[in-house]
Order: structure tokens, then sequence, then C-alpha cells
């Protein structure tokens, strides 16, 4: 138990579109004093069991960070990201000072909530008498909502972070958006036990305890599925934060993002029914080698594989709608042209499709090779 209940450090306030929040300078043992119980919890539950929105923290990771900290050159140079709930913090003008403090309620170790930088807290748990300042912006009174998205503000674009996890993130936003319904859609396919996808999506880009069958990462699908909805995610993102709504597709653009115009009008169960469609006849037209998970170079059910269907769904979707952009076709539809596809489930091997984008762009033009011999042969029936 901490003997304080109070911690107070230089600050000041940034104004930015998403409000304000505040910059300042703190001892890192304080900085470990208000936010260590929101490690260790990360340690005690699975991620979707564990209302906050951080990473699970890495062994190796840590460990290597409590060395770092104690070298001669040791740097923190970016600020951990905090969240603070209204009434732990008090920001007073006149010094510049911002306090934290415990409640009756929350203890001054679970005070402070870390959006951005839990690896770098846990690696200052090793400092004893060593000085050392850490800086961190600290949001005040952010639901969890805000939360979500200035985490995957910060780390999108970035490597250190998980895609995957950055998506499932978006889950908290609470406003429209591709990724969010790109999510959602994903999560269904996962969920469904009709899915051929059921309980095979690595909803974290990692392994999830007690499943052994997970082959295509969250991230591939979500992303591959934002090919067919949008042609700048981000923006429609921030139009629906804006309260403001896109137009409809073109013609053109309609031809390049055929689910556009259902996700513009919040159809996004009627895309999830196309998906599932979609996949059932490739499930329907090559079952061993969507089912047969070990076998070496099977491209068919893994993430290779799996992004080359979905480039083949866009044009396959535009041949079997025409012109009704809110048509749902059905699994036998979709298999009526997979029928076609001159490959059989024994031609999925490491020859035909070799490990890699490789073995994705193979089948996509053998896909798109047997599509276009249908549009030959219809056009010579005309």
């Amino acid at each position: 138990m901490l003997e304080k209940n109070e911690i107070s450090f230089s600050a000041i306030p940034v104004e930015q579109p998403i409000g304000t929040f505040f910059v300042g300078v703190m001892d890192a043992r304080d900085l470990v004093d208000v936010s260590v119980a929101d490690v260790r919890r990360l340690h005690e539950n699975e991620f979707d069991e564990y209302i906050g929105i951080q990473r699970r923290l890495s062994p190796p990771r840590t460990k290597e960070l409590k060395k770092y900290v104690k070298s001669v050159d040791a740097t923190f140079p970016t600020a951990v990201i905090l969240a603070v709930k209204e009434e732990n913090a008090d920001w007073d003008s006149t010094t510049g000072k911002l306090t934290l403090r415990g409640t009756d309620g929350t203890a001054l170790s679970e005070v402070a909530s870390i959006i951005d930088g839990q690896h770098r807290v846990e690696g200052l748990t090793a400092l004893r008498d060593e000085a050392f300042q850490v800086t961190v912006s600290i949001f005040v009174g952010a639901d969890v909502a805000t939360q979500a998205n200035i985490f995957a503000t910060v780390n999108l674009a970035q490597t250190k972070v998980n895609r995957s996890l950055v998506y499932d993130l978006l889950d908290y936003e609470k406003k429209r958006s591709p990724q969010k319904s790109a999510h959602h859609i994903v999560v269904a396919l996962d969920q469904m036990e009709s899915s051929p996808f059921n309980q095979r999506i690595k909803r974290l880009g990692s392994a999830t305890a007690g499943r052994t069958n997970e082959t295509v990462t969250q991230a591939a699908l979500v992303e591959s599925l934002l090919n067919l909805m949008s042609p700048d995610p981000m923006s429609d993102r921030n139009a629906f934060l804006r309260a403001f709504q896109p137009d409809l597709p073109s013609d053109t653009e309609h031809d390049r993002y055929p689910f556009r115009q259902m996700f513009l009008k919040k159809m996004d169960t009627d895309i999830t029914r196309i998906v599932l469609h979609y996949f059932q006849a490739v499930k329907a037209r090559w079952p061993d080698s969507w089912d047969d998970l070990e076998r070496k170079g099977n491209v068919l059910p893994k993430t290779n594989g799996v992004k080359a269907l979905t480039r083949f769904l866009k044009p396959l979707y535009l041949k079997i709608a025409g012109d009704n952009r809110d048509y749902v076709p059905t699994q036998n539809e979709f298999k009526s042209y997979l029928d076609a596809v001159a490959l059989e489930d024994q031609d999925f091997n490491i020859k035909t499709f070799p490990p890699g984008t490789s073995g994705e762009s193979g089948l996509y033009k053998i896909l798109m090779t047997s599509l276009e011999k249908e549009k030959g042969e219809e056009a010579s029936l005309l």
C-alpha cells in the first residue's frame, strides 16, 4: 500500500480537436505509483475480458527494458499516454500543477489507465533511487471510446503494434466507420457456427487460448473488406465523426468499391451475408482443401488464399449483381461460377502456389482467367 494519496507535477494544458489534455513531466517512481495496477491487470486477464484498450505485456520486452532503464544513457523521449477520471485529477492554473489523487473507491495506484506505453512503465519498476523523469500526456475524463480512438490513432501507422489489435479497439468507437463495420463483419464471421471462418480468425493477430485452427488474421480480413467498401476509410471515419453523410458512389466508384453503397446505407448485415455466402460456396467447391489446415502448401484456407479469394469477390459480385447495388447473391449463385474454375482440391499444393504473395497472386490470376472465360462465352452467345 502506498502511504501517500496524491501526486503533483508540472503540466500544461494542450488544446487539440479531440479536446484539452495535459502534457507534463513526472518522476518515474510517481508514474509507476499511479499506473502499476493497470499494468498488473494485463497479466491476469485475456484481452477480450479486460475492459481496457491495452496490449498484453511481452515478458521478453519488459525484461529488456528493465535492464535498459539502468544503463548510463537510458532515455524514453516519447510520452506515456494516460487516461484519468475527472474525480482523480485536479488542475491548478495558478501554479501550473496537475494533481492526481486516490479516492474512496480508487486507490492512487489505480487512478491512471495506460493508453500507450505500458511496457515502458513496467520497465521503470526496476528503478530504485535513480533519477528518471518521464514525459506524459494525460487525458482527463476520456471515455473508453475516446481512449480507443487515441490508441488507434497513435498506433495504426506504426509497426510496433499488431494491426489486428488496433482494429479490435475500433469496436469501442461510438460513431460509424468503415473500419468498425469491417471489424464487426469479421467478428460475426468468426462467431457464427454456419461460417466457414468459425473460430478460425486470429482476433488479436496471435493465437487465441483454446483454439488450434486459427489460420487467418483479423487484420488481413478487415483490410480486404475495406478495399470493397471505401476509397479512403479514414476520411469516411472523420466524416461520420462530424455527422457528415458521404454521397452514394458513382458508377465508376461502385465498380471499384462494390460494397460502398450498402455500407453508406447501413446495410452491414447484407454485406456480412454476401461474404458468408461467398465463402460457403468456396468451402463447398473445395471442401477438402478448406478443412485440411495442416497440409503444407495448402494456400486456400490461409491468409494469402483468403486475400486472393476476397480480391476475386469484387469482380464476381459485380458480375452476378449487375445493376442491383443492394443484391445479396446466394451460395449457389457464387458456386455456379466457382465450379467453372479449373482447380481441384489436389491442386492446392506448394508447387502450384508457392508460399507468400506469389501464391496469392497465382490463385487470383487463375480465378480471374476463369471469370474472363465465362464472360467471353456469354458474349459469343449474344
